[in-house]
């Protein structure tokens, strides 16, 4: 027997590398984009405390073992009352479709409740494999949390069931071993430096408008949008960066802007401290807000957040 045939070369010999998609779906604010950024390990998608803050599918990066694991955070499912509700629920469904493994995040304290009742009939429908993952697990008793799996379970056949808290990461390394585990063999898809696909003008504008809403959540109504319009690497090794915050009303802008520009400041300077930190290079970020009467019917602007236009 030849030396080739006895021993294993280093490819051979190695671990065969892994990779594929999981979508992770849910009602607003169930935690979706905190998991992504925990699972991670580096911030991909923007929180804050106001509904349906994720609009298009953002897609983040880890590497477990030697399994690239992509995430797809999709927008909060709920029911649709406009075009951009409709556009992003589509787009939820869509990704969860596209998706190796579907993960649907359940909001311990709401329970099944409301959407996510919804979603559990949604999901009859959707063949990929499923796991059950339950959030806020710190905040509920873990007879409720056992509850609530099982009625959870008894609507859609879940493959497993992970209970976890995304804000302080318990359970989570658990749940990356098990996917890392769960997909297929195959070649990566993304450089291994790589954390998302989202380019960094768009990375940009979704932070400024995570200060936006985290400043005005309250005051502010949910039709804002905010796009970079400029990019200029300088010599000295700083970027300038200008950037639109587009409102539907008067009324609108002054809030935006605050007593004296105080609010836009305050944005401006949370934004720049971000995104100097994420660059590693000194921001120049210049804000500017304007007045665009029904932008939410606006074909140019659903491509700019990464959303089909519906119809009608």
């Amino acid at each position: 027997m030849t030396e080739e045939n006895t021993m294993a070369g280093p490819e051979e010999a190695a671990s065969p590398t892994r990779s594929g998609f999981v979508a992770l779906i849910g009602a607003t604010n169930a935690g979706k984009s905190t998991l992504v950024n925990r699972l991670v390990g580096a911030k991909v998608s923007i929180v804050s405390h106001k509904v349906q803050t994720t609009r298009a599918i953002v897609r983040g990066i880890a590497i477990h073992e030697q399994t690239q694991i992509v995430f797809m955070d999709t927008p909060g499912i709920f029911k649709p009352r406009r075009r951009l509700d409709r556009a992003m629920v589509t787009s939820a469904w869509g990704g969860a479709k596209d998706a190796d493994v579907i993960m649907l995040l359940i909001d311990s304290e709401r329970g099944l409740r409301g959407d996510a009742e919804t979603i559990l009939e949604g999901l009859k429908e959707v063949h990929q494999p499923k796991i059950l993952v339950l959030n806020k697990i710190d905040q509920v008793k873990r007879e409720d949390l056992l509850k609530l799996a099982a009625a959870a379970n008894e609507v859609v056949k879940f493959e497993d069931t992970f209970m976890i808290s995304a804000t302080n990461g318990s359970g989570c390394d658990d749940l990356l071993s098990h996917l890392a585990k769960r997909l297929p063999e195959g070649p990566w898809y993304y450089p291994e430096d790589q954390i998302s696909d989202l380019p960094m003008r768009q990375l940009a504008a979704e932070i400024t408008r995570e200060k936006l809403f985290l400043r005005l959540h309250q005051e502010l109504p949910y039709s804002s949008h905010v796009e970079t319009e400029k990019w200029e690497e300088r010599k000295d090794g700083s970027v300038r960066i200008e950037q639109v915050i587009y409102v539907e009303r008067d009324s609108q802008k002054k809030i935006a802007l605050g007593k004296g520009g105080e609010a836009i400041k305050a944005i401006s300077t949370a934004s720049r401290k971000e995104l100097s930190e994420i660059l590693e290079q000194p921001v120049h970020l210049f804000l500017f807000v304007k007045v665009r009467e029904n932008w939410g019917d606006d074909p140019e602007r659903f491509r700019e957040m990464g959303l089909e236009f519906p119809k009608g």
